[in-house]
């Protein structure tokens, strides 16, 4: 029997298939658009996306029964992204598009929510630093702007929730995914009275809350066979994008971290006691259940990650990258070949896009200092890598104030490809990175829970252990740890600094 993990993005799905021993078996991808209907409003059409879904369903199980025809899928569960709200009739009908958390809509709800609860006690009750990227002030927008359509709802459901229930199950989500929505008790497990109340959003409109790994039955017939599924495979709750993806990586104990190298450069530790919450709020850093029993998450993220190395790519080696087309090569191989050895002489202060915690800026910009006309390609890169590391190093230092400890990072995402970019973050981290042999994993965390539901392993933790397999570790080096803890001091001093004339930049630009 094989087991099945789906991960849904805001822009592509991933179908991933495993053995029971953890193999890659059969994969698919499928890609889908944001629409902008107006001018800072973000959707996406979820028929669309449904549609998308089934289509790499279908290929990875077409796949798999082409190159294993005696080992079926006999389990599915689903990794999705968070907050997105997509309302359904009781017929399993989808009534709207969802608004993703990067639309502008809600802002008006959040502080008069504020000024109700208590922005303290919120985050006491909940976890989440308030903002309008969460789901309840979009379902605040919908209940005022379009009444009509909230009525006539019978849920509100984030992404692993609807395509459960569009497969024929009942609408259920996962502690993970439910404090995406702002409505939910991380203390008591549950959605939360007080906080429901607050916001005038009924509790019978959102969706069951149940641990990840929980067994909803089977999906309908008439989906399997769609899908060219057993009848008979099993749907499991499944939850985060992010909790999966640390599952998926093997962080399953307190002192590991996933360090995500994607679009967003993002750690994400494990924790198993709730830390200092006035430390975490000023540092604007929220908790959130893993899908693994008894442990939490918290966030810490930048905008600029791989997308800065892309910029570079497009924008300063255009005549490289055509080049390395042609010749089949990998053109951040041959950017990566350039590095020097050690640290590079210039400092990047990594604000080309929107920042993470503790800043959250919006209203910045990207700084290149130490320049000279004898500065290399490869010195302008490897200041990009060491950038991106100083931003989350100076963050992690600041959960280890609130209580939260990291002895080890496992890389995943496509930067954790390079080598040279795990040991520059090594080096800067004074950690080691334990990169996992998975490929994909938030849908192999996925997959994970879906053989926890059906009793193939006996608990996330147990199946982790045995199947996360680590390719290499990443030692931090002695010598170039203590160069850059003394730049590190340097990097510190760069954005107070630079604070107002890069607002001021902004303004005039």
């Amino acid at each position: 029997m094989s087991l099945m993990g789906i991960d849904v993005g805001t822009s592509g799905c991933k179908v991933a298939i495993f053995s029971e021993s953890g193999d890659l078996l059969a994969r698919a991808y499928r890609e889908y658009d944001i629409i902008v209907r107006h001018p800072g409003w973000n959707e996406l059409d979820s028929i669309d996306v449904w549609n998308k879904v089934k289509s790499a369903i279908r290929e990875a199980a077409s796949t798999l029964k082409d190159r294993r025809p005696k080992d079926p899928v006999r389990a599915l569960s689903v990794s999705s992204f968070g907050e997105a709200m997509t309302p359904v009739s009781e017929d399993r009908r989808v009534l709207d598009n969802c608004i993703l958390g990067l639309d502008c809509r809600g802002q008006e709800y959040v502080e008069p929510f504020a000024e109700k609860v208590g922005v303290r006690h919120f985050f006491e009750v909940n976890g989440n630093i308030l903002g309008h990227m969460y789901s309840m002030p979009k379902l605040q927008w919908i209940r005022d702007h379009k009444p009509d359509l909230f009525d006539r709802a019978y849920k509100f459901l984030l992404w692993q929730d609807l395509i459960y229930f569009l497969m024929g199950c009942e609408a259920v989500t996962d502690c993970s995914l439910a404090g995406r929505t702002l409505l939910y008790d991380i203390k008591g497990k549950g959605w939360s009275d007080e906080l429901t109340k607050a916001a005038s959003i009924p509790v019978e409109k959102l969706p069951r809350v149940s641990p990840a790994g929980t067994d909803l039955g089977p999906i309908s017939d008439a989906i399997a066979d769609e899908l060219g599924l057993p009848r008979g495979t099993r749907a499991v709750v499944g939850g985060h994008d992010q909790c999966c993806t640390a599952l998926g990586a093997g962080v399953i104990r307190p002192g590991v971290a996933v360090y995500g190298i994607g679009t967003f450069a993002c750690i994400t530790p494990a924790f198993s006691t709730l830390p200092d919450s006035a430390l975490m709020m000023r540092n604007k850093m929220g908790i959130e259940a893993h899908v693994v029993p008894g442990l939490y998450v918290s966030f810490l993220y930048n905008g600029t990650g791989g997308s800065v190395l892309k910029w570079f790519r497009d924008m300063l080696a255009r005549a490289e990258k055509a080049q390395a087309e042609a010749a089949g090569v990998d053109i951040y191989d041959k950017l990566m070949a350039e590095l020097p050895e050690g640290p590079s002489r210039t400092m990047v202060l990594p604000h080309f896009t929107v920042t993470g915690p503790p800043l959250l800026e919006s209203r910045t910009s990207g700084v290149i200092a130490g320049l000279t006309l004898e500065t290399t390609r490869g010195e302008l890169v490897k200041g990009l890598l060491e950038g991106v590391t100083y931003y989350l190093r100076e963050g992690v230092e600041l959960l280890e104030e609130a209580g939260i400890h990291i002895d080890e990072y496992r890389p995943t995402g496509g930067g954790a490809k390079s080598r040279a970019w795990l040991q520059v973050a090594s080096d800067i981290m004074g950690k080691p990175l334990a990169k996992p042999r998975v490929v994909e994993a938030g849908a192999f965390g996925a997959a994970i829970l879906a053989g926890v539901g059906t009793g193939i392993f006996d608990s996330a933790t147990g199946a982790a252990d045995e199947l996360v397999k680590i390719e290499r570790v990443y030692e931090p080096d002695a010598a170039r740890c203590e160069i850059y803890q003394r730049r590190m001091d340097l990097y510190r001093r760069m954005y107070p600094a630079l604070r107002e004339f890069l607002r001021d930049l902004s303004i005039l630009v």
